[in-house]
């Protein structure tokens, strides 16, 4: 796969920055946020001048209790051709449930358990051999953790490892969001984990607030997560570091600063790979005659068996129960923290208005602003679960208004009818209808 070098996730709002900043090795883009036949012109000319391009997925649910939509792993593989990508990356997280429909718009731990490893594990090997290239995976950050684990973070990677051949993305600030959130120890992790299968780093900004951190990724990169970057450096040399920045972007200046702050950690004369203890780990492995860390593509099959349908059922009941009472209001099963529950259900229920704020700029303005806008769409989310994407979502609330006869102001609410028949192609409900569905508590 080769090295990668410096490189810093790829946004649209920060597409001329991203081409003029020094020493740029490589950009990740996100997956979902690309089409094959429609790349923007400032990832052409990034690719055109050599520069790597990486598509990095959040949407495929590999820690979820089903099988991956074959649909979405086509889709990750057209990207990965047509950027040119080395390898494609994902999560070791689930995002939605079937049985209830619901999205969570946002990656979860799954439970680190026998039942859950073998899901995944059988996940991800469907994932490869549907991927045109490699797949590297991420560990996740959060603000919970599952009652009744079976293994540490150290374990479950492991063995995740050892049984698919899979590659690591170690998110550094992830580790630190889970020592402050889950009180995990960031350097038991890395010295429990294969550094031999490690195909890059992340590093991003957040921030503490009354004790829970945010993995917000519009903040600067603190110094506490320089040092775990430095931590995992002294133990082996990364192929790769990317910063992260997804909101609040700062001037050129500050990103190309963070830049080099990051690559003056990873590039120092501070030891070679040949040095480096991955390297001796599989030059021990090697003298014993079996796998240097990782079993490989074609060996995993043998290694491992496909998860029984106990196991996937015991996993869907598990997680449908949380991502329920998440989102849909219901009682927190047994065993959980109710009070980061409750954080994290409103932390889902910010993050979905303001994506969807940002996929339709229109609905603020219709409804007056960012504070009637948020308003109105929280009341909406608290008894409309998402269950097909920020995009229907945002027709959803829309029609969800309508039915009401809102917003209050006639004006305003031509205005929101006109953009909601744009996008939905329909009429809106008649006023019987209307009634109807307002009675029944549906929008849609």
């Amino acid at each position: 796969m080769g090295r990668l070098g410096a490189g810093i996730g790829w946004r649209p709002e920060i597409a001329d920055a991203v081409e003029r900043l020094p020493g740029l090795d490589w950009v990740e883009v996100v997956a979902e946020n690309v089409c094959p036949g429609h790349l923007p012109e400032a990832l052409l000319r990034l690719r055109e001048r050599g520069t790597k391009i990486v598509p990095h997925g959040v949407s495929l649910g590999l820690g979820g209790a089903d099988r991956p939509d074959p649909a979405k792993l086509t889709a990750l593989g057209e990207r990965a051709v047509a950027l040119g990508a080395p390898l494609v990356t994902e999560h070791i997280a689930f995002v939605r449930t079937t049985s209830p429909v619901l999205e969570a718009g946002h990656l979860l731990p799954v439970p680190r358990t026998r039942d859950a490893l073998d899901v995944l594990c059988e996940n991800v090997r469907i994932a490869q051999d549907a991927l045109p290239v490699p797949l590297a995976l991420e560990n996740i950050a959060a603000l919970f953790s599952w009652p009744g684990e079976e293994m540490t973070e150290g374990q479950f990677l492991t063995e995740l490892v050892e049984r698919t051949g899979v590659r690591l993305l170690v998110d550094v600030a992830n580790l630190h969001t889970n020592r402050v959130n889950r009180g995990e120890d960031p350097a038991a992790v890395l010295d429990a984990i294969p550094l031999e299968a490690l195909a890059y780093v992340h590093v991003a900004g957040g921030i503490e607030r009354d004790g829970v951190w945010h993995d917000t990724h519009a903040h600067p990169v603190p110094p506490v997560v320089l040092d775990l970057l430095a931590e995992l450096r002294s133990r082996v040399d990364p192929p790769g570091a990317l910063l992260e920045r997804d909101d609040d972007f700062p001037a050129e200046a500050e990103l190309a600063s963070e830049l080099a702050a990051i690559r003056a950690v990873v590039t120092p004369g501070a030891g070679t790979e040949e040095d480096s203890p991955a390297r001796a780990r599989e030059s021990v492995a090697g003298q014993d005659g079996g796998p240097a860390g990782t079993t490989g593509a074609a060996g995993a099959a043998s290694t491992a068996g496909a998860a029984d349908d106990g196991a996937r059922t015991r996993v869907a009941l598990g997680q449908a129960a949380l991502l329920s009472a998440l989102v849909a209001g219901t009682p927190v099963p047994e065993g959980f923290d109710r009070a980061r529950i409750r954080v994290q259900a409103r932390a889902l229920a910010a993050k979905r208005a303001d994506v969807v704020a940002k996929l339709a700029p229109e609905l603020p303005v219709v409804l007056g602003g960012r504070g009637p806008y948020r308003e109105a769409f929280l009341t909406y989310a608290k008894g409309r679960p998402m269950t097909a994407g920020y995009r229907r979502d945002a027709l959803d609330f829309a029609e969800h208004l309508l039915v009401r006869d809102l917003p209050a102001d006639l004006a305003a609410r031509r205005r929101l009818t006109s953009w909601w028949r744009e996008r939905s192609g329909a009429r809106p409900p008649h006023p019987l209808v209307r009634w109807a569905r307002a009675l029944t508590g549906r929008a849609a």
